[in-house]
């Protein structure tokens, strides 16, 4: 794709010439290469000490070493698009054996048959049949606690579809099937839809759910889930239905579902695939930023950020990009604020200067820019203005931070895709401002 491509239909040559702009592409092992500059002022410092997954070029799943940049290439509806960079806080996978589940997945009245393709391209997905209404996989968690939230995710695909195939997960106390407190959501993997909820007893709340297409028949099954108080025996299980009968899974003899990639996870996000066996394991945060000789390419007295983003999961607070002088104290950033807002800050000495917050936003893909000089701030989401400032204060920064908090350090992070990013050391002009980021 070429690089001015993922900015429209606008020529920015009839505009001024970035200073600096990524479009990720080109990366080793620490490093996320500039277009601009070319000198190597503008490359990126990438660090996070364990390895992680993303979508490659393929459509699959595959684990990337430590430090190396993750460019993903999903795409909603399951289609592979354009790279765009993978940036998350750290996480922690508590289920296990997340692959393999005959083994520390109690299972009863299924037939388990592995061996068949994953979305990792492997041969670790795994058939479930009933030959039960009862039947099901379940692991006991140790670590589901009082007001702790958490979020299990499966990827599934359909099996029988004279059964109108589905899978359904849930997080509850006890070991019996009918569970006296819990929650339960089913998914319907032949047609890709969310299926029927339920709640038992009091202290489990389900927050959030949602389905994702992968790609190959495969989908992406989350529930996020809210526990008020510390269950004597907490479990997540799997059952192949879509099917909800008072409150709970309702399981038909002949129903099956392939699986693979159980992952449960504290948070309200379903984070990257992180693979387990006998241990639970943690995925470390990305930390993307630039600092030093990049100093030139920063307006110091007057500029522009602009940021396209691929947003779906919306946590807050979360980063977007900014500058700043490696402190929170002298800053402008584009974050996330509650009620899914995009919002823009800035501050000089710890002093605020600017806080515009945008509507509430769904998820997709947002073109994001913040023109800047003495008392004149303007702020443009998607071709329309947000908001403006007219007595503010710039303040003189040093790096540049992509989808994590300005101090440098791992906190904030977005949680999500940037697929673009640019910096101007002139004040765009308002209609500049709303051309850039016209989809």
């Amino acid at each position: 794709m070429p690089v001015w491509s993922l900015f429209g239909n606008i020529q920015l040559l009839r505009m001024p010439t970035p200073s600096l702009l990524i479009v990720p592409s080109r990366f080793k092992s620490g490093k996320l290469y500039s277009q601009i500059p070319t000198s190597g002022a503008g490359d990126f410092t990438v660090t996070r000490a364990t390895a992680a997954t993303r979508v490659n070029a393929s459509g699959y799943i595959e684990s990337v070493a430590s430090g190396i940049p993750r460019l993903d290439y999903f795409a909603s509806g399951g289609t592979v698009g354009c790279p765009a960079l993978l940036v998350e806080p750290s996480g922690s996978n508590l289920a296990l054996q997340s692959e393999n589940f005959l083994t520390t997945w109690l299972q009863a009245n299924l037939v388990i048959t592995t061996g068949y393709t994953s979305p990792f391209n492997n041969t670790n997905g795994t058939l479930i049949e009933a030959n039960s209404s009862t039947a099901r996989l379940r692991q006991t968690i140790a670590a589901i606690t009082s007001g702790t939230t958490h979020t299990f995710s499966l990827f599934a695909q359909a099996g029988n579809l004279a059964l109108a195939s589905g899978v359904s997960l849930t997080i509850q106390e006890g070991t019996a099937t009918n569970y006296a407190s819990g929650v339960v959501q089913s998914f319907r993997l032949d047609t890709g839809t969310l299926g029927a909820s339920g709640t038992l007893g009091a202290g489990f709340t389900l927050t959030r759910a949602s389905i994702e297409n992968y790609g190959n028949g495969w989908y992406r099954c989350n529930m996020t889930v809210t526990v008020s108080y510390t269950p004597a025996s907490a479990n997540i299980s799997i059952r192949p239905t879509s099917a909800i009968a008072s409150n709970l899974p309702a399981t038909v003899s002949g129903g099956s579902a392939y699986i693979w990639g159980a992952q449960l996870e504290t948070g309200s996000v379903a984070t990257s695939y992180i693979p387990t066996t006998t241990g639970s394991v943690t995925r470390n945060a990305d930390v993307v930023s630039v600092s030093g000789a990049v100093s030139g390419s920063i307006g110091q007295t007057q500029g522009t950020l602009y940021a396209e983003v691929d947003l779906r999961n919306f946590p807050s607070p979360a980063r977007l990009f900014g500058i700043s002088d490696g402190t929170s104290n002298n800053r402008i950033i584009l974050l996330f604020n509650t009620s899914n807002r995009i919002r823009l800050l800035a501050t000089v000495a710890t002093a605020s200067q600017v806080d515009i917050n945008s509507s509430s936003q769904v998820a997709g893909i947002f073109k994001i820019a913040v023109g800047y000089a003495l008392n004149d701030y303007a702020f443009y989401i998607n071709g329309v203005q947000v908001g403006t400032d007219t007595i503010a204060l710039v303040p003189a920064c040093s790096s540049i931070f992509l989808g994590n908090a300005e101090t440098g350090l791992a906190g904030s992070n977005i949680n999500d895709r940037i697929r673009a990013v640019a910096l101007y050391t002139t004040r765009l002009t308002n209609a500049e401002l709303a051309a850039l980021t016209t989809p």
